[in-house]
């Protein structure tokens, strides 16, 4: 890519090639309430991603597998307040939101996961209705809270946030750390499926309470947002996001959720985020265990390409695209 912004995968990238894929660095911070770091993670995601190997055993052969890859320049705003904050990230996500190209983007505190939903209202799929789309979410926290530090938009409140922009259904897996209210939420509101981590990773029924989250996640229909907040995994995987947790999901947990999502035949995975990624100093394994999560969902997603699950809504159109300015958030009070 052009200047010094690393390529995902470290792969050559033509910048006026059509792209079929298209990665957006998203480096939003400003609700982090414990470690900090967020607004370094896509970077680091990006420059590890160079070290991952590119071969993907569902597609036997080496991404980006005969398809085309854009790294986009991070997005950045100098906006005044955190709304506005959120209508440029709403700005900077939807020219790729159309369905002629599948967005990754790498974060970015969990904040980010209101706007990006909001900017994909406009794909072919939903038609402007976000009560068609399902949200999978791997975590550590619920984020249901209604506000965290009297602060509606924070991080923590990001899935609360998304079912108030008329998100249908959320189904989240890993959770370990929520408080009552949010514990009241999941109770009360029909609309979420919560798996927790102590019942995934039971020494007594773990193995068969996951193999039901895998064929529920097979079962899934419709358009699917997939939210992977890296401290989903264990903390000893991600020692340097921002809230680290124990007792959470090993990498193979994450990496056969991605291939489970992608792989139901009534679904169609339209876009997908990692996030709440930072850089880890003395030691790549958070940015790297991030960007392993990141090739896989490409990978899946290539594949489901190949089996018919994914269909473009046009041709895709080479070049940069312009940010959009939007006003979905400043409008909250």
């Amino acid at each position: 890519m052009e200047g010094d912004v690393p390529t995902m995968l470290g792969l050559d990238e033509d910048p006026w090639a059509a792209p079929d894929m298209v990665v957006l660095p998203l480096p939003y911070e400003l609700t982090t309430s414990y470690g900090q770091g967020t607004a370094d993670g896509p970077m680091a995601c990006l420059e590890a991603s160079a070290q991952v190997e590119l071969h993907d055993v569902l597609l036997n052969e080496d991404l980006p597998a005969g398809l085309t890859i854009r790294t986009e320049r991070p997005w950045s705003s100098d906006a005044g307040s955190l709304l506005e904050q959120l209508d440029a990230i709403e700005g900077y996500v939807r020219p790729w939101a159309s369905g002629d190209v599948f967005p990754l983007v790498l974060g970015g505190e969990h904040g980010i996961l209101p706007p990006v939903l909001a900017a994909m209202r406009e794909h072919a799929t939903l038609e402007g209705d976000l009560g068609r789309l399902t949200v999978v979410q791997l975590d550590a926290h619920a984020d249901l809270r209604s506000d965290l530090d009297g602060e509606r938009w924070s991080h923590a409140c990001a899935a609360s946030r998304a079912l108030d922009l008329g998100v249908g259904r959320l189904i989240q897996i890993g959770i370990r750390a929520h408080s009552l209210e949010e514990e009241e939420r999941i109770r009360s509101d029909d609309r979420i499926e919560t798996h927790y981590a102590r019942d995934l990773l039971s020494p007594c029924g773990g193995a068969a309470h996951w193999a039901r989250l895998v064929e529920a996640l097979r079962a899934i229909q419709g358009p699917v947002h997939l939210t992977i907040d890296i401290d989903g995994l264990d903390g000893t995987l991600v020692p340097a996001t921002g809230t680290p947790v124990p007792g959470g999901l090993t990498y193979w947990h994450a990496y056969e959720a991605i291939e489970a999502v992608f792989a139901a035949p009534k679904a169609t995975v339209i876009s997908a985020d990692v996030n709440e990624i930072c850089r880890q100093e003395g030691s790549p394994l958070t940015q790297f265990t991030a960007a392993m999560l990141a090739t896989k969902v490409l990978g899946a997603h290539v594949h489901a390409r190949r089996e018919g699950r994914w269909d473009a809504s046009a041709d895709s159109t080479p070049g940069p695209r312009k940010p959009l300015v939007c006003g979905t958030f400043s409008g909250f009070r």
